[in-house]
This record gives C-alpha cells, sequence and structure tokens, in this order.
C-alpha cells in the first residue's frame, strides 16, 4: 500500500495540471447574398475559472475565415466564476461587421455558431447602427475633459476661452479684429469704421468669358487695391481698371474656370505711411524654383522647366531668370543652353576643370517679344554676357527650360537651383 502512495499523489498532480478540455465549435458562415463569408474573428475574454477550477487568463484571439469555414476550440465558459462569455467580432473589407457574445457549454461533439450563441446578443447589429456611449471605453471620460460650451456660446462666431475653460462666442462688431487675449475692437487706425477689407473675393462669374466683377466696396484710394489671380499680383491699367467698386479684366487676363481672385483694399482713414509700406505686398512674384535634375549624356537634356500660365506676363514686365549648375569629373566640358520659348537666349560652355557655375539672365516684355540678356560666372569659367531678342508670343504662356548636356559620359552636369521672378 505504501508503494503505491506516490503512485497517487503523481496522477493527482498530472490531473491538477492538464490542460483544460476543449470545445470546438465548426460551422460555415455566409452572407446575405448567399456568398460565403471570407474575413477574420476576433474572440476575447476576461479572466475566469472553468467549473473544474482551471484558470483562464484573459486574452483575444484572431481566427481566419476562408470561403465560410469557421473552426475554433475554445474552453466551456458555462459554470464558470465569474460568470464567463465569450465577445465574438466579424471582420470583413477592413472594418468590423458584426459582434455577438459566445456561452460555449462543455461538448463532446462540435457545435455550431448558433449553439454557443447567446440570446442576449445586443453589442452590436451592423457598422450602421449606434453604440451607446458608455459602451465605448474611456470615451465618457475623454468627452468631460475636453472643452465644452458655455452659456454665451452662439454659432457662427469666433470662438474664446473664458477663465473656467468654457468655450464663448467673441462679442462686437462684425468687422471688429479680434485679440489675443479674446477682446474686440475696431481695426487699423482705431476709427470706429474698419479701414481694411482682406481676402475678399470679388463677385462673378468664372467661366472664361466674364470680365466684369465687383467688389463690396469701392477702394478708397484706388490705389490701395491689392488683386491677385491665382496667388500671382495683377496690375492696374494692365490686367484690369477698377471703378468705384467695379473691376474690369481685359481680355487677355479674363479669369478661368477654377481660378481664384482674391482682392485687398482700404476703404476709410488713411494709414500711416510707416505701416501702409509695412502692409503692401512685394511687388514681384516667384512664378517657378526648385532643384533641376542632372544629366551624363552628350545629348542635350532637359534638367528644368517652368510653364508660365497665360495672362501671367504683360508688356512692360521683367523676368528674372537665376540658376546655379554643378559639373562632376573632369573627363570634359559641359555645356548649359537657357530656352525662352522656341529661343535660345543664353549658351555657358565650361571647361572640364568648371564645377561650379551660376548665373542670371533677363527678359525685359516688349508689346511683342522680349529683348533679353545674360551673364555668367563660376570655378575656372570666366564671366561672359550677352544680348539678344525673343520673337516669342507670352499672353497664352510661355515654357522658359534649362538644358544640359557633357562631352564625355563619364561626367555629370546638374542644375542644382534655379528661380523665375516677374517684376511687374
Amino acid at each position: 500500500m505504501f508503494r503505491r502512495f506516490p503512485i497517487v499523489v503523481l496522477l493527482a498532480l498530472a490531473s491538477a495540471f492538464a490542460a483544460p478540455t476543449l470545445t470546438t465549435i465548426q460551422d460555415v458562415l455566409y452572407n446575405a447574398d448567399g456568398s460565403r463569408f471570407n474575413g477574420i474573428l476576433t474572440i476575447s475574454w476576461a479572466s475566469f475559472q472553468t467549473g473544474d477550477r482551471t484558470p483562464i487568463l484573459s486574452n483575444t484571439k484572431t481566427y481566419p475565415i476562408v470561403n465560410g469555414n469557421l473552426y475554433v476550440q475554445l474552453t466551456p465558459s458555462t459554470g464558470a466564476t465569474p460568470v464567463a462569455e465569450y465577445i465574438v467580432t466579424y471582420y470583413s473589407s477592413g472594418s468590423a461587421q458584426y459582434q455577438e457574445v459566445w456561452n460555449v457549454p462543455s461538448a463532446a461533439q462540435s457545435l455550431t455558431v448558433a449553439s454557443v450563441r447567446s440570446a442576449s446578443t445586443d453589442i452590436l447589429t451592423d457598422t450602421t447602427g449606434s453604440i451607446a456611449e458608455s459602451s465605448v471605453t474611456g470615451l465618457v471620460s475623454d468627452l468631460a475633459a475636453r472643452a465644452t460650451m458655455g452659456p454665451g456660446f452662439v454659432p457662427s462666431g469666433a470662438v474664446v476661452v473664458d477663465s473656467g475653460g468654457l468655450m464663448e462666442t467673441a462679442t462686437g462688431n462684425a468687422s471688429d479684429c479680434l485679440r489675443v487675449d479674446g477682446s474686440s475692437g475696431s481695426c487699423g487706425g482705431g476709427g470706429s469704421s474698419p479701414n481694411f477689407v482682406d481676402g475678399e473675393l470679388p463677385t462673378g462669374t468664372m467661366d472664361g468669358v466674364n470680365t466684369s466683377f465687383t467688389l463690396a466696396n469701392a477702394p478708397s484710394p484706388a490705389s490701395s487695391l491689392y488683386l491677385y489671380r491665382n496667388g500671382l499680383l495683377l496690375e492696374a491699367g494692365t490686367d484690369y481698371t477698377l471703378s468705384g467698386s467695379g473691376i474690369q479684366f481685359v481680355s487677355a487676363a479674363t479669369p478661368q474656370p477654377g481660378d481664384s481672385l482674391l482682392a485687398s483694399y482700404r476703404t476709410a482713414a488713411a494709414l500711416e505711411i510707416s505701416e501702409s509700406a509695412a502692409l503692401a505686398p512685394a511687388g514681384t512674384q516667384v512664378l517657378c524654383s526648385g532643384t533641376g535634375v542632372g544629366t551624363g549624356g552628350t545629348a542635350s537634356t532637359v534638367l528644368g522647366t517652368c510653364s508660365v500660365a497665360a495672362g501671367t506676363l504683360n508688356p512692360g514686365d521683367r523676368v528674372e531668370i537665376h540658376f546655379d549648375l554643378a559639373h562632376r569629373g573632369n573627363a570634359g566640358t559641359s555645356t548649359m543652353t537657357l530656352q525662352w520659348g522656341a529661343t535660345t537666349i543664353a549658351q555657358i560652355a565650361a571647361g572640364a576643370s568648371a564645377t561650379l557655375v551660376t548665373g542670371r539672365a533677363e527678359a525685359g516684355l516688349l508689346a511683342t517679344g522680349a529683348q533679353t540678356s545674360w551673364q555668367a560666372w563660376g570655378s575656372a569659367v570666366p564671366f561672359a554676357t550677352g544680348v539678344g531678342t525673343a520673337p516669342d508670343a507670352y499672353a497664352n504662356g510661355l515654357t522658359i527650360q534649362f538644358l544640359g548636356n557633357v562631352a564625355q559620359a563619364a561626367d555629370t552636369l546638374t542644375l542644382t537651383q534655379y528661380a523665375v521672378v516677374r517684376v511687374p
């Protein structure tokens, strides 16, 4: 009898540490249209102890469902302490489609989903259903921590935060400026009426045909009007004329569908000269800028392109073109060509030892065509200049290109930076 005692103890210990009995759930799942469900299934549960006192720790597991086939094995949850259940979520096409609760009993045979689905399942019905705030972990406390509306909150107004952290609507006239401390007052020189109108969209149809647009006020003085089309400052008398609050575009500058017009101007007392100068926008506009590409080819290759839109350039404008080049290798010479439309306005050749080249070109726009000039210099490149004319029309747009090539394929020529600037 004493010899059998250790064996009995060992059998008891083996029983105590044995894996829990599992119940198999096996089924075929379908969509409402009769096709088989494809997606994934996630099953999560809180910690519990089975009826045979096996401890089960909380976890979440994911199972693939291919062509509708479902096969999972779970520890029975019926009779567990505390009461246990499995939360099951079905995913398809990257989003949750359905969620339900399973109560899994002990069973020697495979069970279907219908036999383990809880009759009290009400977590989710589908992705279009509503979810109670209290059902989302942490949502209620997160909502309580955010700024909330105060008694003075009114829609369609500027919001300020009061001393208690509540959102209130700023008070004052519609034309007032809002200060950082939440107070409001008149803008500009301190008078009772506004002095400035900023970022106004003129009224009128932008259909490529209409040339008449209207401002909400008559600029005073008329010269205070700064009118922008697609971010470019337009020139009064050249691009448009102003009469009271009416704007009349010339035909070559007719706004096209999709264009953006913005106007800024003064309507009341003039500013002091120093303040006016500080607010006035710069007269130049950058039409294009960036870094180009390199080439190791012996044939002329495009290193950079600037496409100027129709209606941008006008007679009397001056266009400045700045460029920087880098030559790597010393097998042979390199050449950069600057094209204004179809006209070559500059061609710079550098020797094999020239590593850096920089230069600029200018085009003074005439009624037809342009007068051009250029200058360039660099390491081991003597200062060079040139002047000429370009007959290319520009009213309907113009393309400026930087071309380059090397004499020997072992070298490379790179357009490291370029900028095209319009001076009205």
